[in-house]
């Protein structure tokens, strides 16, 4: 062999092992992942940690409680106030990440994280390595602006721009200052968390902090969820009733 073949080759395996070393650096989240609720009888470290408090101002409070104590007295009637889901709306931010038993699909490359979840066929974009937007700067809507980046085995997503009319956190109120900040790491090699932070210096006497807890779902392959909501209505006073066809 000579000395240009060599070299050429020498190359070319170093841009290999270069390649590898840079998708090793973090973990892989592609796949579909489903909720995991754990249990009595769940590992503690594969199940969601308790939140933190959820604690507003009061001239937030009184009325959040109040819409909670409708809607547990209602369903208690049997006559379920509307909520997002009924009247086919998108859940955005940050609930979106975890409707009832439904899955979610992440597709990884190094510049754009995208996630998709199966309930209402819902999609956001994590830009990668990109400055934290201003909150100023982004145009309020379902799912805000989210950049990321690696810290070591942890991606941390930065997101803004969530529309006030978007239900939070087990339906507490924001404004547009609400930020999310989530740290999503593997707890082991099949079950991912996603801690999240809501801070919200309008709404909220102190940030509040959950986890959204998955398990991986190999071979799973989402299917379409379409919201075309024809067998229910919504009355005046919100309640919702299943249509009577003759």
């Amino acid at each position: 062999m000579d000395r240009l073949s060599l070299s050429s080759n020498m190359r070319f395996l170093a841009a290999l092992l270069t390649c590898a070393f840079a998708s090793a650096q973090h973990p892989d989240f592609s796949g579909a992942w489903e909720p995991y609720r754990g249990g009595p009888k769940a590992d503690q470290k594969l199940a969601a940690p308790p939140a933190t408090p959820l604690m507003l101002k009061p001239e937030y409070a009184k009325p959040y409680e109040a819409r909670r104590a409708a809607e547990a007295a209602s369903a208690q009637r049997g006559e379920p106030l509307a909520n997002t889901g009924t009247v086919c709306i998108p859940y955005g931010m940050p609930t979106m990440m975890s409707i009832a038993t439904y899955p979610i699909e992440i597709i990884q490359t190094p510049k754009q994280i995208t996630i998709i979840t199966e309930a209402f066929s819902e999609v956001r974009r994590v830009f990668m390595d990109q400055p934290p937007s201003k909150i100023d700067d982004v145009a309020p809507g379902f799912y805000g602006r989210s950049t990321g980046r690696w810290e070591g085995d942890t991606l941390v997503v930065e997101t803004v721009g969530v529309k006030p009319s978007i239900a939070g956190y087990r339906g507490m109120p924001h404004s547009e200052q609400m930020r999310i900040t989530e740290r999503m790491h593997l707890v082991a090699p099949d079950y991912l968390h996603d801690d999240v932070t809501l801070q919200d210096p309008v709404v909220l006497e102190k940030p509040v902090t959950f986890t959204y807890a998955y398990k991986r779902l190999p071979g799973y392959e989402m299917v379409e969820f379409v919201c075309d909501n024809n067998r229910e209505f919504v009355d005046e006073k919100g309640v919702v009733h299943m249509k009577v066809t003759k």
